[in-house]
């Protein structure tokens, strides 16, 4: 049977952030308006207007492509799909209770490689110090493949919603395509005459300790290189916004505000206006159109180096997709974060705003924090807690537990405290169908949390670990070293098991990252004798805050230190670390260093 829900909004108030949501499902339309010629992109928008003033519901989308409908100057490519298409709805339905099928893993293609990347990057700078733009928002479009049975739009949008939750997120389906959008980006709010924009320029990660996040979000809102990439935004929104407002109208109430994400910190600010008489939606998106953050700077140069970088169009992702209220109120988003599903393809755009301070490094590792929403979304997986079980004590179980709730809530997991306890003294009781006696003897114990909140326990016997071990150095890089993966412990581990060792002799690998810095082992922290003193990685260079890591530190057999690969020579005595084992003796056979 087909879904009866053809659209989703969930839209944050953007007066008040803590304030209630719009939060609305959608049957059967009553009407669809569609434009597939720029000609007809304004009748619809007037139309979407009329309808809304005669008390229906309006949800839909502009294309990036429809531009030249507003402005000929505007460069873009050939559309591939309608330029606008809204659904016209006599009543809003209340948010569906009944969860969608579980999503299905999805691989993804990556849209550009990085050598290309970089030669975008070097010509844009290149045009930037010509004279030609100040900056250009440069994207690339990567492919999902199912690696099962194709994907639920439905759950996937909830996968999504779970991995990058808040914002200003949108489902609809308007047979044709799916449109997944989890946007954190406002692009307009319009109401009773009083307009507000919110740019989103500015970017920075999540840190690894509570220290080290709001440092990440201090260093975002006084850099100098993100400060003027979003000024140069906010002065592009105010010329824009003067060609609809009164006079005078204009104003920047907030600058640099740093707004969390799970992945990263985002900077906007909010840039307002009082609209004239006579100003239609129409006219809104006339002035606005697509958004400056988006683009570049000034607008019609920025897109000119768009169309000659970017070899295919952009679709929904950086147009505008929202919803227009009984009586007129218009909300959209600036369709980042944003998911298409067309004809079996499944899309997702990742970009980033190029200017004379940008570094090839720079921005790919922006990109990569970027991408984390959906490759959270695509890949099913349980928080894990490992921990050993001696004659029926689970040893440090309060930290593994605090551990596993924190994770819990970084990921929007369900958190119950009695149902995981319940779950643990199943095994004790040999109530899990288990015939072996968890009560005796040794055991390797996973303890695992799925998205709906049910906790499972396996137990393994845990053989004594051996007194010393042999380890090897990484040949490349963690490229995931700062990944939300690594700072939480999780069944998805694909970029560790990369680097599990071939060699039956070989115990773990000791792995670093794209600075060079030491970070962990694949399945425990590590110490190193340096400099005459017992030292561990520090969390900001990403690595899992084990529990025997923080055991180690309590007791003050270790301390912190950044121990970078060419500091290796220095380090007389190596341990691997983790609650399950504890502290074991290794040894590291060093090899020639990667350069």
């Amino acid at each position: 049977m087909s879904d009866p829900v053809t659209a989703l909004i969930d839209f944050a108030n953007p007066y008040q952030p803590d304030g209630p949501r719009l939060r609305h499902a959608f049957g059967t339309p009553r009407q669809i308006l569609v434009a597939h010629q720029l000609a007809d992109v304004r009748a619809v928008l007037n139309a979407v207007q009329s309808a809304a003033q005669q008390g229906a519901w309006c949800v839909g989308y502009v294309r990036y492509e429809a531009a030249p409908a507003f402005d000929a100057a505007l460069a873009v490519r050939a559309a591939n799909g309608p330029l606008a298409w809204f659904a016209v709805y006599d009543t809003a339905l209340p948010w569906p209770q009944t969860p969608p099928p579980p999503a299905v893993e999805v691989a993804w293609q990556p849209g550009i490689h990085r050598a290309d990347f970089d030669r975008a990057l070097d010509q844009v700078q290149a045009d930037i110090v010509s004279g030609a733009y100040y900056q250009v928002n440069f994207t690339a479009q990567m492919v999902g493949v199912a690696t099962a049975a194709e994907p639920s739009p439905r759950a996937l949008f909830t996968a999504l919603q779970r991995a990058q939750p808040g914002g200003y997120a949108a489902y609809l389906d308007t047979g044709a395509e799916q449109v997944l959008s989890v946007s954190p980006e406002l692009f307009f709010d319009w109401r009773d005459g009083a307009l507000l924009t919110r740019p989103m320029k500015g970017t920075a990660p999540r840190g690894a300790t509570p220290q080290d996040d709001a440092a990440q979000a201090q260093a975002l809102q006084t850099s100098p290189k993100e400060r003027a990439e979003n000024v140069m935004v906010v002065d592009l929104l105010r010329n824009d916004l003067s060609r609809i407002a009164e006079p005078f109208s204009v104003q920047v109430p907030r600058l640099f505000h740093a707004e969390a994400l799970p992945a990263v910190w985002q900077m906007t600010s909010d840039v307002t206006a009082r609209t004239r008489a006579g100003v239609g939606l129409a006219d809104v998106f006339a002035a606005l159109f697509p958004c400056g953050s988006v683009t570049g700077a000034p607008k019609a140069a920025a897109m000119q180096a768009i169309h000659a970088l970017e070899p295919g169009p952009r679709g929904v992702y950086c147009g505008a997709l929202g919803v227009v209220q009984p009586g007129g109120v218009a909300t959209f988003n600036v369709p980042i974060r944003t998911v298409s599903v067309r004809g079996g393809t499944t899309r997702c755009g990742i970009g980033s705003g190029i200017t004379a301070g940008s570094t090839p490094d720079g921005e790919w590792a922006e990109w990569m924090h970027k991408l984390a929403f959906v490759q959270r979304a695509s890949t099913p997986f349980d928080v894990l807690e490992t921990l050993p079980l001696v004659d029926g004590n689970f040893r440090h179980l309060d930290v593994h537990l605090d551990r596993m709730a924190h994770a819990a809530a970084h990921f929007g997991y369900p958190w119950n405290a009695s149902r995981v306890h319940a779950a643990l003294q199943a095994l004790l009781a040999g109530a899990t169908g288990d015939a072996n006696d968890h009560a005796q003897g040794a055991w390797r114990v996973r303890l695992l949390l799925d998205a709906r909140g049910h906790a499972s326990v396996q137990a393994y016997v845990l053989p004594p670990s051996a007194p010393r071990v042999r380890l090897q150095l990484a040949e490349q890089p963690l490229e995931q070293a700062h990944s939300e993966f690594v700072r939480f412990k999780t069944t998805h581990r694909a970029h560790y098991d990369a680097f599990t060792p071939t060699q039956a002799d070989v115990f773990d690998t000791v792995l670093w990252n794209a600075q060079r810095e030491i970070t962990e082992c694949t399945r425990g922290n590590v110490a190193m004798l340096y400099q005459g003193r017992w030292v561990t990685p520090p969390l900001r260079c990403g690595l899992l805050a084990g529990v025997g890591r923080a055991q180690a530190l309590a007791e003050g057999r270790m301390v912190e230190a950044v121990v970078r690969l060419d500091d290796l020579a220095n380090v007389t005595e190596w341990a691997f670390v983790n609650s399950l084992r504890g502290w074991i003796a290794a040894d590291l056979n060093l090899p020639r260093l990667p350069d």
